[in-house]
């Protein structure tokens, strides 16, 4: 019980009250990411300096967890370096299916509170939406968008 009421603050908190849900005009890239199946969607905007992610903001629309999730992330990855914001989406997106450590999971802060997600697959595409949109950035701002 502790950890759904854990979970239903923080969706709450940052779905109601996102830090990150705004413009951000001097973005360095920026990536819409659409869940097709249900409609929601964001464009996700990262400013990165020096291999550091120095800056981050989304716009879009979508439910609670889409929203909520995008906004976790951003806290989570602003102020680090690029590799370790993939490490962090490659340690979440394993959250989701189950597979993550707690120590692991334990990194992931506040993003930690959507691990039951993985107990509802109608909901996985919606919290893993922002994460791939990050990655596919970040894919691209380290030129192995080809690889």
């Amino acid at each position: 019980m502790e950890n759904r009421t854990f979970y239903n603050a923080v969706l709450t908190e940052h779905n109601l009250h996102p830090m990150y849900k705004h413009d951000l005009e001097d973005a360095d890239f920026t990536l819409e990411g659409v869940n097709p199946s249900c409609g929601d969607h964001i464009t996700l905007k990262l400013k990165i300096t020096d291999g550091v992610i120095t800056g981050g903001a989304f716009v879009g629309d979508g439910c609670a967890i889409s929203q909520a999730s995008a906004d976790m992330m951003l806290e989570l990855v602003i102020g680090r370096t690029q590799k370790e914001a993939v490490r962090l989406s490659d340690i979440f997106l394993r959250m989701i299916k189950g597979n993550a450590s707690e120590q692991e999971i334990e990194e992931l802060e506040e993003a930690s509170a959507l691990r039951d997600i993985s107990h509802m697959p109608a909901r996985v595409k919606c919290a893993v939406l922002g994460w791939h949109t990050m990655k596919e950035i970040l894919k691209e701002a380290s030129g192995t968008a080809d690889q």
